[in-house]
């Protein structure tokens, strides 16, 4: 019960979902941690993908605590399922600012500071949608995508720091962002199809995700560096069906 004993955490979307269920289970293993979100609901409001709020998130959590050790850049938008041709350059500015240029951000100003520590764990929330089609809308896909270039990268920048980066690839997860999927199934009478496209033949809960991410802050996951951590019952063993659009609307 104490892996993360004497470290201070920042995670952010932590007013439900993936992030409140990580800020309780890091909590319980020892950790000051200190939940950050842009509504209600967690520690402090800050904007993922706001520059001049996650600056300030970090500078005041080392203020209070005295340092920083753990990051995990958990928020994110899912943007739907609308088709290329129906999605908009806002859009897409908005889904790439909260889930690409957050993380991004999240490196920048974390990642100093840790290594002050002598090392520690930058994890990014990606998604089994980053890794191939036919699990997301094409801006939250590409994004995520994004996302696991983009620990591969930081982690080579951070050379010879002991900063770590890593990204945790999620499958369909029942949170916040995925309740309108979940609703729908359960009004149409066909909740026990969900998840149905993974060996596991159900969706995650969480506290699933929750746990992995506390592999990669802890210790030991000490060898673990510039990888994406697939938690998704299996999904991405294999080829989901493929959504087809119609062409005339391009």
């Amino acid at each position: 019960m104490d892996r993360l004993r004497g470290k201070v955490a920042i995670v952010t979307g932590a007013a439900s979902g993936i992030g409140k269920a990580t800020v309780e289970l890091f909590r319980s293993e020892g950790a000051t941690v200190i939940g950050a979100d842009a509504v209600e609901g967690a520690d402090v409001r800050s904007d993922a993908g706001s520059e001049s709020d996650v600056k300030a998130l970090v500078e005041q959590v080392v203020q209070q605590h005295g340092g920083l050790d753990i990051f995990f850049a958990n928020a994110g938008i899912s943007g739907g399922f609308a088709s290329i041709a129906e999605q908009t350059e806002s859009d897409w500015s908005e889904i790439l600012r909260v889930n690409l240029i957050g993380p991004f951000l999240a490196i920048k100003y974390a990642a100093p500071e840790i290594a002050k520590r002598g090392g520690g764990s930058i994890i990014c929330t990606a998604s089994v949608a980053g890794l191939r089609a036919g699990a997301g809308g094409a801006a939250y896909s590409a994004s995520k995508a994004g996302v696991i270039n983009l620990v591969q990268t930081s982690a080579q920048q951070l050379y010879g720091s002991g900063v770590r980066v890593n990204a945790i690839c999620p499958g369909l997860i029942e949170t916040g962002m995925t309740k309108g999927i979940y609703d729908m199934a359960k009004a149409a009478g066909r909740e026990q199809r969900i998840g149905e496209l993974n060996p596991l033949n159900r969706g995650g809960e969480p506290a699933e995700i929750a746990n992995a991410a506390l592999f990669l802050a802890s210790d030991e996951s000490s060898y673990v560096n510039g990888a994406a951590l697939v938690v998704d019952g299996g999904l991405a063993s294999s080829h989901p069906t493929t959504r087809r659009f119609d062409l005339r609307m391009l």
